[in-house]
């Protein structure tokens, strides 16, 4: 005789609420810690506001399609432009870009890929590191006394968009080489062991594996080292000097926005300086905007990892 099932009556535990009392003291303090974050990060992002906006104000209401395409006027005139200072700001930083980047990246590559734990692979952190710490002016001169100079080991170009170009390539160097540094450690090791295992030698894995994936970050770290060049103005005083004209060829005189910025806004207080102030606002306003355009650029360039 099998005994009647009795019934059991299950006991409903009451869940418990994750809510936590807004008068905890881990409520209160994470309340203040995320207040003085948030405060902590305007007050980071209210130099870039202020800048943004001064720059904004004074330099925008001289913009027009003649600033673009006619050279600097001299003192006393109206109108004239800095066509000229943007085309040898473009021909400059390419020409930076042209020697930097690939120095940079096989630089990169070596001490990430092939060094190991040799001697030289300290050695060259430590010439990166060093170099991206000397002032841009100290740059300036050593380009001035090996290549526009005549005597001695200079090559005596004399001042060009040439020497203006290598001065600005050691200044990109060091960001070129770190950045690219830590774009490749950022390609998972299983990308490489798959290479290998398929019977790829190491050279073919860094070179058709490794380095296809990190493009992406290596011209992100490439448009932030644009972004530093164009904005630079004392190495290009020593190199490139400046020009009234348009530039043409590499080997000559070339203007520049940082330089004309520079000139144009130490002249003199007086009414028939007003157009030259006015220029230099202008200018400005288009080499921020030129290098908040890089920045952007190397945002996109980095939102398209293929890993």
């Amino acid at each position: 005789m099998t005994p009647e099932p009795q019934n059991l009556t299950v006991s409903r535990i009451p869940m418990g609420t994750l809510v936590r009392s807004s008068a905890s003291p881990r409520t209160l303090f994470g309340n203040v810690m995320t207040t003085l974050t948030v405060g902590a990060a305007a007050i980071a992002l209210l130099p870039l506001v202020a800048v943004l906006t001064y720059v904004i104000i004074k330099g925008a209401s001289r913009l027009d399609l003649g600033v673009f395409t006619q050279l600097p006027p001299a003192p006393g005139i109206a109108g004239g432009g800095f066509g000229n200072a943007i085309v040898g700001t473009l021909v400059m930083v390419v020409i930076a870009a042209l020697i930097s980047v690939p120095f940079g990246v096989m630089a990169a590559i070596f001490v990430s890929e092939f060094g190991g734990k040799k001697p030289i692979v300290f050695w060259i952190r430590f010439a990166t590191n060093v170099l991206s710490g000397v002032p841009s002016i100290v740059v300036g001169v050593f380009t001035y006394s090996i290549i526009v100079i005549k005597g001695g080991f200079s090559l005596g170009l004399g001042f060009s968009a040439f020497a203006g170009g290598v001065a600005l390539s050691v200044l990109m160097l060091p960001i070129i080489v770190r950045t690219s540094e830590e774009s490749l450690k950022l390609v998972p090791q299983e990308i490489r062991q798959a290479s290998v295992g398929i019977g790829a030698t190491n050279f073919q894995t860094v070179f058709f594996v490794v380095l296809p994936a990190a493009l992406p970050a290596i011209v992100t770290g490439t448009m932030l080292a644009v972004a530093r060049a164009a904005g630079e103005t004392a190495p290009l005083i020593f190199t490139a000097l400046f020009s009234q004209y348009w530039s043409h060829g590499i080997f000559e005189k070339s203007a520049s926005l940082g330089v004309l910025v520079y000139n144009f806004s130490i002249v003199p207080g007086g009414p028939q300086f007003i157009n030259q102030q006015q220029l230099a606002w202008a200018g400005a306003l288009v080499l921020v905007v030129m290098i908040l355009i890089t920045s952007i650029l190397s945002r996109l360039a980095t939102g398209k990892r293929t890993y």
